[in-house]
């Protein structure tokens, strides 16, 4: 398999370790594609985990990770909104216990083959009374009602990250046609 043209590595610094991670994880069913510009290990089309190195470290991180038992209590959280997704670091060559690695990985992959996914939480429509006043007083609550989530957020970030009320009022004028039609605001994109 080729090896991707890019990965996440900041630096050159963790070129033998990755390798390292790398001969361990083609030991499994997993197989390594290339996504957002890193090394991404697949099992059946879906992401199970990604490895790369930092400044500072260098790590495995599994996308549904808060599933995993965690004996060795060695996983982390990227950052405080990450809601699934676990990493394991390391800071050196002599940290990677292959044995170790291969009893998570394998369990990632049984957590896949279950189905055991985290489902992002939707957040709720929060609009601007500029904007529900725009849709009450044109009488397009209704219409606007049958888009879908997303495509309400797109109109309503939209209108609502203008900073002037000029620019909010030329932006309703530009988009009222597009509610009556039905059309999202971005669908010429899709």
């Amino acid at each position: 398999m080729d090896k991707p043209s890019k990965t996440w590595q900041q630096n050159d610094l963790w070129e033998k370790e990755i390798d390292q991670l790398k001969s361990i994880i083609n030991k499994t069913p997993l197989v390594e594609t290339t996504k957002w510009g890193g090394i991404v290990y697949t099992y059946n089309n879906k992401n199970v985990l990604g490895i790369g190195g930092f400044k500072s470290y260098f790590g495995i991180w599994f996308f549904n990770g808060v599933f995993l038992k965690d004996d060795l209590n060695v996983l982390v959280s990227g950052n405080e909104t990450t809601k699934a997704q676990r990493q394991w670091r390391f800071n050196s060559a002599e940290e990677i216990n292959e044995k170790k690695i291969l009893e998570y990985i394998n369990e990632a992959i049984e957590l896949e083959k279950q189905g055991k996914v985290h489902k992002a939480e939707k957040s709720p429509l929060v609009m601007s009374d500029f904007f529900k006043d725009f849709l009450i007083n044109e009488h397009l609550e209704t219409v606007f009602e049958n888009f879908t989530l997303t495509k309400k957020k797109e109109f309503v970030e939209y209108i609502d990250t203008a900073k002037q009320e000029k620019t909010k009022l030329a932006r309703l004028e530009k988009i009222k046609p597009m509610i009556v039609e039905g059309i999202g605001l971005n669908d010429k994109y899709r």
